[in-house]
C-alpha cells in the first residue's frame, strides 16, 4: 500500500511512526522532513550513501537523540518520555555499542536474559544464529561476523514487538548473511515490525516490503518495489554486442545499450515479445544470456541517487 494511505486517519496505531521529522546539528540538517510508518508484521527498509541520515534518523526514533522537529514513536510511545516501556518492546542493533571483551556469547545472553520478564531461552538463539561453535570464547575474539550475530542475538532475547536494526549484516559471511534473512523474515511472520538499514542493496530487494531511500538527510524516493522500479521494461543481457536499431524497428519501441551486452527495451515484456528478441538475436549470433521486467533496486537506486546529486550541483 502506498505510504502516503497509510498515513491516513484511518491508521489506528503502527508499531514505528515517523512525521515530518528533522535533526540539525548546527547548521547541518541531519535528518530534514523524514516520514515513516511500519505496522506490525512488515520490513521497512533505510537506503542511502554515507552521511544520508540513516543512522542519525534510528538513533532518534530509539530516543538517543531528540528532534529538531517532527515526532517519532515506537508502539504509539513517546522514546524518551515512555523510554522504559519502549525498551521492553523494542530490540535494537546499532552500528555502535558492543559487549564487554572478556564475555562470552553464553555469558552475556545469560545475562541479558535476566532483564526480561519472558525472555527467549538463550540455549535456543545460540543454535539459532549459529554460534554453537563459539559459545565460550571471549568477545574479543570473536570475528567481526560472530560479534554481529551476537549483537542481534541480543536484540532478539526480550521478544521484541519491534525489531529495529542498523547494518545488520556488516562484516557478516554469505551464510551468516543467510541465516539473518531467515531471522528477519521469521520476526515479520510472527507479527514483528522491522527498520533495517542497510548498504546492501540485495538484502533490501529480498527482505523489505517497502523502502525509503535518503541523500542528505531528505526523501529521495518511497514505496514498494514495484512503486520504485519505475515503468516496466525488457531488460536482456545477451553473449555479444548487438546493433539496438534492428530490434527497434521490430518491436516498434525504444531500445537502448546500457553497457556492451545489455539491450533495454521501453516495452511491457510478453510472450510474444519475447519471442521476436529471441529470433532477433539468433539471427544476430548472439544468445540472451538473461531476461529481467523491470529494472533492479540498485538500477534504480543509482539513478535516483544521480538524479539527486546532479540536481544539487546545478
Amino acid at each position: 500500500m502506498p505510504l502516503e494511505k497509510r498515513l491516513g486517519s484511518d491508521v489506528v496505531s503502527s508499531a514505528v511512526e515517523i512525521r515530518n521529522l528533522k535533526v540539525s546539528f548546527g547548521s547541518v540538517n541531519a535528518v530534514d522532513d523524514v516520514t515513516l510508518q511500519i505496522n506490525y508484521g512488515e520490513v521497512a527498509a533505510l537506503l542511502g550513501p554515507n552521511g544520508a541520515g540513516k543512522t542519525t534518523a534510528v538513533e532518534t526514533l530509539l530516543g538517543f537523540i531528540t528532534p529538531s522537529s517532527g515526532t517519532v514513536r515506537l508502539h504509539g510511545l513517546d522514546p524518551q518520555r515512555d523510554h522504559r516501556e519502549v525498551v521492553a518492546r523494542t530490540g535494537a542493533l546499532l552500528q555502535r555499542g558492543g559487549v564487554w571483551s572478556p564475555m562470552t556469547p553464553r555469558q552475556v545472553f545469560d545475562l541479558t536474559a535476566t532483564y526480561y520478564e519472558a525472555p527467549r531461552e538463550p540455549n535456543e538463539l545460540l543454535s539459532l544464529l549459529d554460534l554453537d561453535k563459539c559459545v565460550n570464547t571471549p568477545w574479543r575474539r570473536l570475528s567481526g561476523g560472530e560479534q554481529q550475530r551476537t549483537l542481534l542475538g541480543l536484540a532478539l532475547l526480550g521478544r521484541p514487538k519491534v525489531l529495529v536494526l542498523d547494518e545488520p549484516t556488516t562484516s557478516v559471511d554469505p551464510e551468516g548473511r543467510q541465516i539473518i534473512r531467515d531471522i528477519i523474515r521469521a520476526e515479520r511472520d510472527r507479527g514483528c515490525a522491522l527498520l533495517i538499514t542497510t548498504h546492501e542493496l540485495d538484502e533490501a530487494e529480498h527482505l523489505a516490503d517497502f523502502l525509503v531511500i535518503l541523500h542528505r538527510g531528505h526523501e529521495v524516493a518511497k514505496g514498494t518495489l514495484n512503486e520504485l522500479a519505475g515503468e516496466p521494461e525488457l531488460i536482456v543481457e545477451t553473449s555479444g554486442p548487438v546493433d539496438p536499431a534492428g530490434l527497434a524497428t521490430l518491436l516498434g519501441c525504444d531500445v537502448t545499450t546500457d553497457g556492451p551486452l545489455r539491450l533495454r527495451c521501453a516495452t511491457p515484456t510478453t510472450p510474444e515479445r519475447i519471442t521476436l528478441v529471441t529470433t532477433y538475436l539468433t539471427g544476430a549470433g548472439v544468445t540472451m544470456v538473461s531476461l529481467r521486467t523491470r529494472a533492479s533496486l540498485e538500477e534504480r537506486y543509482l539513478d535516483l541517487i544521480g538524479d539527486e546529486r546532479s540536481g544539487a550541483n546545478s
